[in-house]
């Protein structure tokens, strides 16, 4: 688990790709500091495990499933990347509860500079927009954001300067891919309904009750 607060920028070293897999060798620090074999890192949201530590590197080996649900195997040497380790219990939780599971790819295809704030709209996938509402928390390679505005097909988001300067999307362009999460609590919920309406019960919880309490 994750909160969506980028430590740091990581460069990737190299890409050894396989039939169906990838392994990443991504040079880091400060996600070096206690991290040990089996840890988990978010790699631009995606969770993966730490399978070498060496001297100011660390490696990953993504599986075909995560390659064909994001963009990781997109990336090619020389890239930065986003870099989280996983939350502890005793941390500051700054943005939001992001598993690291992506639900789908997302293309960036308006920058707009709005006084020192950068108005990002993405065009994405039926099953990331299903989460999305206003002021709502949303995942974009693995950086917490809130939802600004939204219409059937996309989304906008707004950066401030130190999220530009300290992560990947400072550098993207129109055009650009990036991984999306939706908010875990709002999948939860929608299960909630769906289970409730298969069981023939009557749900006290629906559209006017979240709306009513400040959910929409």
């Amino acid at each position: 688990m994750f909160t969506g607060i980028v430590e740091e920028l990581g460069l990737l070293r190299a890409v050894r790709s396989g039939a169906d897999s990838a392994r990443l060798i991504i040079e880091a620090k400060k996600v070096l500091e206690d991290i040990r074999l089996g840890d988990s890192i978010a790699v631009n949201g995606v969770c993966l495990t730490a399978v070498s530590v060496g001297d100011g590197v660390w490696a990953a080996d993504v599986m075909a499933e995560t390659l064909k649900k994001s963009n990781l195997g997109a990336l090619k040497a020389g890239d930065r990347v986003n870099l989280e380790r996983a939350l502890r219990l005793s941390d500051r939780l700054g943005g939001h509860m992001v598993s690291g599971h992506i639900d789908g790819v997302g293309t960036i295809t308006r920058l707009e500079k709005r006084d020192i704030a950068t108005l990002v709209t993405i065009r994405a996938p039926a099953e990331v927009m299903r989460y999305i509402i206003r002021k709502g928390s949303v995942a974009i390679d693995g950086i917490s954001l809130t939802v600004v505005d939204f219409n059937p097909e996309s989304f906008q988001v707004s950066l401030i300067p130190h999220t530009a300067r300290l992560t990947t999307l400072g550098f993207k362009r129109e055009g650009d891919t990036v991984n999306l999460e939706g908010d875990l609590i709002g999948k939860y919920v929608e299960k909630l309904l769906y289970l409730r309406g298969e069981s023939g019960q009557e749900s006290k919880i629906n559209m006017s009750f979240l709306a009513e309490h400040g959910f929409l």
